[in-house]
This record gives C-alpha cells, structure tokens and sequence, in this order.
C-alpha cells in the first residue's frame, strides 16, 4: 500500500475520492458479480484490501507479552518523566497494529501521569497501535481530536491525537482525512503544539504525492518561524516531496534554512531535502556538494542524511567513501554521527558486510561515533540475529557513556527482532540484560530508556512483525527508509520514535478465497524444529513463596559486628576443643575398658569424630595429619561430601563397637583396607540407585521428543528463515485437504487458494466473530430463567 512515486498516488487518490461515482456511468452495463470483482481490483489497487487483511492477522495472531509490560512499569520510578514516555513508547510498539491496547486501559491512573510533550506522545501512541485501522479513525481517536466548541482540552493530548491520525493513515493517501487535517491545521495558528501535531499528521496522510497544494500550506506554517511548529512543517514537506527532487522546493527550504535563527527549523529544512532526494542517486550529488561544503554543522548534518536517502540499498563505493572520509574529518560530532549512522542506509542491503566496515569505527575515541556505529548495525542487520553483529554491539553495552549503551541496547533489540531462544541462547541472555538494566536504580536514566524502548522494538506488533527496508518480493519499501531516517531523529526529539512504526512489516502468510476472505481450515507444513521459530515463552508470575521473600539491608556496621561475634564464638570453641584433646594411648586404653560396657564405646567413637571434624584441630595419629589453611577457619563452613561423611563415620561407629575389630585396625592394616572397601562399596551402591531413580525421572521427562515438523494454521507467521521450509501437504492426519493453494512456490504473503470442495460451505474468519470476541471480557452474565421456590429446594 505504499506509494513510491507521484503517479502513483495520484491514482490513489482518484481511486479513493469517490469509488461508486467512478463506477457510475457503466454501473447500468454490469452484472451484480462484475461489479463485486471492480470493488475487490479497487480495493486492491488501492492498498485497502492488503491493509484489512494484514489488521486482521496481527490482532488474531498478537503474542504480546502484558506481564512484561506490567514488570517494566513496576520497576522504573513513577516519577521519572523519560522513562515513563518510554514505557508507553514501547507498549506502543509492542501493539502496533494489533488495536489491542487493553494495557492503557487498565493503567488510566498511570497514564495520566504524563505531562506537556510526554501526553502528546502518550497520545500519538495509539496512532501506532490502531495503525492501519482506517474506517474508524475518527472515532478512536475522539475523545482526543480537537473539538469544534468552545472547551478545549489539553492542547498537547489534541496535537498528539492529529499526529495519531497521521501515523493511522501513514503511507496511504484519504481525502476526506487530508482534508479534516488542514482545516485542523487553519484553526491551531495560535497553538504550536496542534500546529506540530497537524503538520505531521499531513506530511504522513499525503506521503509521497508530491502534492504542490499541500506544499504551499505547509511552507506558511513554515514561514512563521515558530521553533515547535517550523520543524514539523519541514518534515512534513519532506514527506509529502519524498523522492520528487522538486527545484522549487530545494531552493526554498535552502534559503530558508540559511535565514532562520532556529536550530529546530534549519535541521527540519536539512532532513527534507535529504527526502526529497530519496534515491535519486548522482542527481543528488550537486546537492550533497552544496550542503557539505555549508558552514553551517546542521546542514552538514542534512547532507550526510542525503546521501544515505540517495544511496539507500546501492551499496556504492563513492556514497561509502564519502561517509566513512566525513566520519573521521568534520570538526562536528552530530555530523560525524550522522555521517556514520547513513553507512546503514547505504549498506542495507548487504547486512553482512556492514559489521567489518563499521568495526574500527566502533572503537572511536569520540562517544558520538560510537553511538552511531551501533545505531548503524542495528538499522542495516534488523532481525538477522548475525554474530558478527553481537560482537560488535556486545562491549558498547558495558561503554562508558551512557548514551553509546542506550544507542547499543536499542541496536541489539534490532539484531534480535523475532528471533527464537530456540535458534540462539544470546537472545535469552539480552532480554535478561534489558530487565537487569531496568530493575538498576544505579543505570543511569538515558540507559534505562534505551532498554525499556527495546523491549517495544523486539516484541514488536504483537511479535508478528519486522523492520526491513525491502519488501517480500526484495523492492526497496520508500516508508521503511523514510520511517528509519525519521526515528534515527529520535536524538533531538523523542515523538519521532512513533515513526518506527512505518518501518514495520508482518512476517505472515495468510490464504485467501477468491472472495479474498481467510478460511480459518486452511493448514500447511514446517518441515523444522517447531523451537527453531517459536514465539518466545510469556513471563510467568513469580510463586507466592518468592513474592514473600524480600531482600533485607544490612548495615556495614552491623555485618562487622556479626562477624566479629562469630570469630569470638569460634575461638571459644577451638579452646574447648584443645582441651578435650588426650593423646591416643589415653584413648585406646578408654576403648578397651568401656569395650566390656558395650553400648557407651559409640560415643566415645563419636566425640573422636566430631572433635577430628572441627575446624582447625587434628587428632595425633589420625588420616587428617595436615594442617588446616587460615583462610578455612575464616569461613563459615568448609565443603563436605556428604556421602563420605557418612560413610566414614559408619565406618568408624563399626569399628569402635567391637574390640577384635579396633584389635585389628591397629595390628593389621589389610583388615582396614577392606573396611574401607566395605564402605565404598556400601556408598557407591546407595549412588547407583540415586542415579537409577534421576535416569528414571530423565527416562520420564524424555519420554516425548522434540518433533521435527509442525502444522501451522491459516493466517499464521512464517520468518524469512522459515521460508524454505514450509510445504503445502495433499494430505493432513491422512484426511485430503479443502484448499490448495495456486502459487505452490510462494511461502509468505498473500496466498489466494483454489477450493477442492466449493459445494460445501466455507468456514471463515468474520468482523462478527472478532467483536464477538472483543465483547466478551466485558460482557455481563445472562439472567437465570424464571422459577418456582419451593421448601424441599
């Protein structure tokens, strides 16, 4: 549904203004079936169709994980501002699309904590989650939009919800919202915030069209040289004239950038014209020039995006050169990270080379380069879980800036979108490390966001999407570059993060009938390891027992004093010990006279035991001659093997309660030998039948292997990995199937199927069944029938 050029969507908009009168004048000549296949090729055409049908996979298929969510929330300060933003911002991207945001509404209390500019992104949140949602736009969002009376709301929930809009809209192109954002945009002059979020939402709605009215609005907006509303009004115009290389325009925006005092203004102005010249390649290179030889950082800044934009996916030796000679010779460290940031872009389609281009850059002096290497790697290796790509991002984790570890963390959530801990232990080791990062109260802030904003991107769309720059036939999608360049701004203003959103793309294979309705019988084959491409498992809630346990403090003082209490205690007992001691022939005589008493021996036995098991003291005579280490009686308690403890200790009880057996342990050293062969003896047979019963609890728990092949059900998620595995069977659990699909070598995407048995009825997915489902949760109970009371009852 996207519109890479101005024809294009011109022909969106002539399609979508006013289909049935379009199809008016030969509406008399066409059969009622005829006029069903022109509303499906138009709704086709259009992108509409795709749109639906993409919604309706990711709300069945949505796999996010709430108790995540739940977890990141309870661990961070309420108060802190950024990191709150951020936790939205990630729930957020965790529902993109799937219109589940049952999180928010079960949060209004914490969610209304979010003031000025962090309510306009709370707001323009559920543009992202209700993306794509077009038919009600409107009335998802109005409670926010900006009333036609005279109470007003919060300026800053109403610019969010027009920014909302945009991001529902964004890529396809709707008259009557384009035309509901202008005037929005006319009546907010006097407020910056509506303004930013009106402009935004018009430069995403009309993307791509190259729209010279639109321009001219924008360009007023522009022109009143406000911070807030000038910058948006610039990106906006570069949306709108993505890849048009209008002169005009051009010129406009460079002189402008060259007049404005504002910071904001000239580096919006900067990003469009590298927008405008998206992948135009040497007819960019005039402008480039331009740019990088200005004096001013911002547009130096601009250019480097330029050439990223022009060069997108070409992997061209000169845009290389250029970037990696920028990176490492301008005086500014925003252009330098720009500069390293686009080598990306350039090389998003070779991803596996990106690592080895970008490695000695990783290992700058300069933070800021640093920081974009990583950012490099994570927009270019997006889901490919490469090594190469781990260990590169792996030591910028531990950096010390804090925002090389945010911009490294944010990268590795990239590296790992959609990868299964069956297919690496890494990913389950990252996704500790980001819980780790943000239960520290010691991490600093920015880190902390980079972490909770990488829980959103990996667990992205309910887990059933992706960031790619190329589509599933490999063309190069225009929203995904512009969506990657936007969201790399994210460094000067964190609204823009919302445009990740455009980068998305549902890894789904989904069957259609003719009447492009997904049957719900529908089934196929992965001819892998189901653990290969499993969704991750949900948290589970912590045990009762666990909850209770709570960690304790304790003082240094008080650690001290303890301790010294224990070496006091052990030092009394070492003198008790001491003067317990008599030598061996003492003892021997002892035996041979409590021999005849019979049962006291054990004891005595048994304090010779106990006293040759105290720390720090050796009986004459006895197998423990040597000495024991210091720093064994500094601790608390020395390892044992239980087993032999317990054998030796039998052993000895044996030996001391008959006195022909303690007559020759002392004459013969054979008869010993044996008893302790005895003994072992005794000790490993009591291990062998611990180890029978573990290998029967193995033999147990393996009784069910893993299976090699899985049946997946329509619509279902098939990753790029997964593809040369999947098979359309003739037959499943030896029944025939209904449907067989007519492109046998397609695995992903659209899959329209020919019915085997078109006399039978079709069992389908329906809008019913789905508000159906919604309506449950909140349904009440129905009445009992009428009925008698009667006594016996």
């Amino acid at each position: 549904a996207e519109a890479p050029a101005a024809a294009a969507a011109e022909m969106q908009v002539d399609a979508s203004a006013d289909p049935a009168a379009a199809a008016e004048g030969d509406a008399d000549d066409m059969s009622a079936e005829d006029k069903e296949h022109l509303t499906q090729l138009r709704k086709i055409l259009t992108g509409r169709a795709s749109i639906e049908l993409h919604m309706e996979f990711l709300y069945r298929n949505n796999r996010s994980d709430l108790l995540l969510l739940e977890v990141i929330k309870n661990s961070l300060d309420q108060k802190n501002s950024i990191t709150h933003n951020g936790t939205v911002m990630a729930h957020g991207l965790m529902q993109c699309g799937t219109t589940s945001d049952v999180f928010l509404r079960k949060n209004l209390e914490w969610l209304a904590k979010a003031t000025n500019w962090a309510k306009f992104s709370a707001t323009a949140s559920l543009g992202v989650i209700h993306k794509g949602h077009i038919k009600e736009s409107k009335s998802i969002l109005s409670t926010y939009l900006p009333s036609g009376g005279g109470q007003r709301g919060s300026p800053y929930s109403e610019g969010g919800a027009l920014y909302a809009m945009g991001i529902i809209h964004a890529n396809h192109f709707d008259l009557e919202t384009k035309n509901y954002l202008l005037e929005q945009l006319h009546n907010a002059q006097s407020t910056e915030v509506l303004s930013h979020g009106a402009c935004l939402g018009i430069g995403l709605v009309c993307m791509a069209t190259a729209d010279e009215s639109i321009y001219e609005e924008l360009k007023q907006t522009l022109y009143t040289d406000t911070a807030v509303a000038g910058e948006a009004a610039a990106y906006a115009i570069g949306l709108v004239m993505v890849g048009s290389a209008n002169e005009k325009v051009i010129g406009e925006l460079l002189a402008y950038a060259h007049d404005t005092q504002h910071e904001k203004i000239i580096r919006g102005c900067a990003l469009a014209l590298a927008m405008t010249m998206f992948r135009r390649e040497e007819e960019a290179d005039s402008l480039i020039q331009q740019m990088l030889l200005d004096k001013d950082p911002i547009l130096r800044y601009g250019a480097c995006f330029c050439i990223a934009l022009a060069y997108v996916g070409t992997s061209q030796n000169t845009a290389i050169r250029k970037l990696l000679h920028i990176s490492v010779s301008d005086v500014s460290d925003d252009v330098r990270r720009a500069a390293v940031m686009s080598l990306g872009f350039v090389l998003c389609n070779v991803p596996d080379q990106l690592p080895s281009v970008v490695k000695l850059l990783s290992e700058s002096y300069n933070p800021h380069v640093r920081y974009a290497a990583a950012m490099a790697v994570g927009i270019a290796c997006a889901g490919t879980a490469q090594l190469e790509a781990h260990n590169l991002l792996q030591p910028l984790m531990s950096d010390g800036t804090d925002f090389v570890r945010q911009g490294a963390i944010i990268a590795m959530g990239l590296l790992y979108m959609q990868t299964s801990p069956g297919k690496t232990d890494r990913v389950k080791a990252f996704r500790e490390k980001l819980l780790k990062v943000i239960s520290d109260k010691h991490e600093d802030v920015m880190t902390r966001f980079g972490a909770v904003l990488a829980n959103g991107i990996m667990d992205a769309g309910g887990r059933n999407v992706c960031a790619s720059f190329f589509s599933n036939s490999g063309v190069l999608r225009p929203g995904a570059a512009i969506g990657f360049c936007l969201f790399a701004q994210m460094w000067y203003w964190f609204p823009l993060i919302h445009m990740f959103s455009l980068v998305l793309t549902p890894n789904a294979l989904i069957g259609l009938t003719d009447k492009l309705k997904i049957p719900k019988n529908f089934s196929l084959k992965s001819k892998a390891r189901p653990a290969l491409f499993a969704y991750p498992e949900p948290m589970q809630p912590p045990k009762k027992e666990e909850q209770v346990k709570a960690a304790t403090a304790v003082l240094s003082t008080a650690a001290k004093a303890k301790a010294l209490k224990e070496k006091k205690e052990k030092e009394s007992e070492l003198k008790k010990a001491t003067a317990a001691d008599v030598d061996m022939d003492d003892k021997a005589s002892a035996a041979e006279v409590t021999s005849v008493k019979g049962g006291d021996a054990v004891s005595v036995a048994g304090t010779a035991a106990s006293v040759a098991a105290t720390p720090g003291t050796t009986v004459v005579g006895s197998v423990a001659t040597e000495s024991v280490a210091a720093s064994d009686l500094g601790s608390e308690h020395m390892e044992v093997d239980e087993s032999a403890a317990a054998s030796s200790s039998a052993a000895a009880g044996a030996a001391a309660t008959s006195p022909a057996a303690a007559a020759a342990s002392s004459s013969s050293p054979a008869a010993a030998k044996a008893g302790e062969e005895k003994a072992t003896d005794s000790g490993a047979a009591a291990g062998e039948k611990k180890d029978e019963k573990k290998d029967g609890e193995a033999e147990k728990k393996e009784e069910k292997p893993e299976p090699t092949e899985e049946i997946l059900n329509n619509p279902c998620r098939v990753l790029k990995a997964q593809q040369q595995f999947i098979s359309f069977p003739s037959e499943i659990d030896s029944q025939p199937v209904r449907y067989t699909p007519l492109l046998r070598e397609r695995h992903v995407g659209f899959l329209l199927l020919t019915d085997n048995r078109p006399d039978e009825a079709e069992d389908l997915f329906l809008e019913d069944d789905k508000k159906a489902e919604d309506g449950e949760e909140g349904k009440e109970p129905e009445p009992p029938e009428p009925f008698e009371w009667t006594d016996d009852a």
